[in-house]
């Protein structure tokens, strides 16, 4: 069996847990049933992301993208869980089978286990924004610590877990900070961050997506995004966003040598707004989910593991 690893070119600390999160949950599995593909953590049940041939286990993935795989021939798709019970009303199973992200279960693993807190204030941009945005400077000026989702996965894991707060534009920035127990706030620059695959993870633990508004930073991050920028709207450009992305490797800009300082001086400027709400954001009331529902939904989810153990090894 093989955890299905969707490989971003920008890499995303959600999609890269799967790495190495099944083999902690279901050790051996790599040995054992070779005509199965697992499908985990991510907004992942697309026909334009999943491979079309072979047999799938799905465990806690999502909807909200695309169009759904035709799910219907069970002999092909055994589904134990999804992550919310949106994806579980969208893909016609049982709400309940709407159980949890399984990206909660890293705190279970031994190395993530009584982490020193650091007493940082915490922005995790989605990345997009850290792509193509201004946020590095921005949260120094606002007084955040910066953390880039495009990370190794287990240091940013880290990162979340040491810290006193999460501001979150990535979701599972919110979903690792909910779960070791940190609380958080959502804020959201554009139309592009998918609320539905927010609220299907948000309902499973009764909790509310209101995300704050926070302007785009750059003019080139409203382009990215297909967002306004000083009231000028921008439709959405992929390859410019991709462009963007090869432009920036975690918080170092690579090197232009048309950026004068006169033209710095004037990006930080424009950027003003996107600090200010940035800022007014993390001074809101902190959300997290009670002990009792994320304890309840983890031993749901447990369940659904032993069940694999039980019909696969």
């Amino acid at each position: 069996m093989k955890p299905f690893h969707w490989e971003s070119t920008h890499g995303n600390f959600g999609d890269d847990l799967n790495l190495w999160l099944w083999d902690f949950l279901l050790p051996g599995l790599r040995n054992v049933h070779e005509e199965t593909l697992l499908v985990g953590v991510g907004t992942v049940l697309n026909t334009l992301i999943l491979p079309l041939e072979g047999r799938k286990l799905v465990i806690g993935s999502g909807f909200g993208y695309g169009s759904l795989p035709d799910m219907s021939d069970r002999n092909l798709w055994d589904i134990r869980s999804v992550r919310g019970p949106l994806t579980a009303e969208k893909v016609g199973l049982p709400q309940d089978m709407g159980i949890i992200d399984p990206a909660v279960m890293v705190t279970e693993m031994p190395e993530f286990k009584n982490l020193p807190k650091s007493g940082r204030r915490t922005f995790v941009p989605h990345w997009e924004s850290a792509a193509a945005g201004l946020w590095p400077e921005i949260c120094k000026t606002v007084g955040l610590s910066y953390l880039d989702p495009r990370g190794e996965a287990k240091a940013v894991i880290r990162e979340i877990a040491t810290s006193e707060l999460i501001v979150a534009e990535s979701m599972h920035g919110a979903i690792l900070a909910d779960a070791f127990r940190v609380p958080w706030i959502a804020v959201s620059t554009s139309r592009s961050i998918n609320s539905f695959k927010w609220n299907d993870w948000a309902r499973s633990l009764g909790v509310t997506y209101a995300p704050k508004h926070v302007p785009v930073s750059t003019r080139a991050e409203a382009i990215a995004k297909g967002a306004r920028f000083w009231g000028v709207g921008f439709e959405r450009n992929e390859q410019a966003a991709e462009e963007l992305e090869k432009r920036r490797e975690g918080e170092t800009v690579v090197a232009d040598p048309e950026q004068t300082t006169l033209r710095v001086m004037a990006k930080q400027a424009l950027a003003v707004p996107s600090a200010l709400a940035l800022w007014q954001a993390s001074k809101g009331k902190p959300q997290l989910s009670s002990d009792a529902a994320l304890a309840a939904r983890k031993e749901r989810f447990m369940a659904v593991i032993d069940g694999v153990r039980r019909d696969y090894f």
